[in-house]
């Protein structure tokens, strides 16, 4: 092996070495944490959501299809909200099908939508980005 060669397997296991540390930092601090914790109703509401394929017309947080409108904020839209929510599931409309909900199911998915309201806006523009890369939001419950 010639002297260059061994040099380039140095260099490459030094920077092996550090990317296994540096990710050792980040996944093992507790600067961060998720709380998104939802009710079991909410959580019912997330699984009919997934089971009815509603993320291939609808967006929440920018996320999604483009079919139908982003839901990230229906639920406290001033012209919006939990009747208008539950007018659309029980009719359809135009491209949106006419689902079969029961009523605990419609309530389900309702409580989804208002839990991922809570979480905060889209779009948010009042980010910042930190230096450690986190990006601060404005959340509505204030955090």
């Amino acid at each position: 092996m010639s002297k260059i060669t061994k040099r380039y397997i140095f260099v490459i296991a030094i920077l092996l070495a550090l990317f296994s540390v540096y990710n050792y930092f980040i996944y093992t601090s507790e600067a961060y944490t998720a709380t998104a914790a939802l009710s079991p109703q909410a959580l019912k509401g997330q699984e009919l959501w997934q089971k009815n394929n509603c993320w291939s017309c609808h967006q929440l947080y920018g996320l999604g299809g483009y079919l139908g409108p982003d839901l990230t904020n229906v639920y406290s839209h001033p012209d919006k909200g939990p009747v208008y929510i539950n007018a659309f599931l029980n009719s359809g409309v135009k491209s949106m099908p006419k689902f079969q909900f029961s009523e605990n199911e419609k309530a389900a998915i309702i409580e989804y939508l208002r839990m991922v309201d809570e979480t905060g806006y889209y779009p948010n523009f009042d980010a910042s980005i930190e230096n450690s890369g986190w990006v601060t939001l404005k959340y509505k419950n204030g955090r």
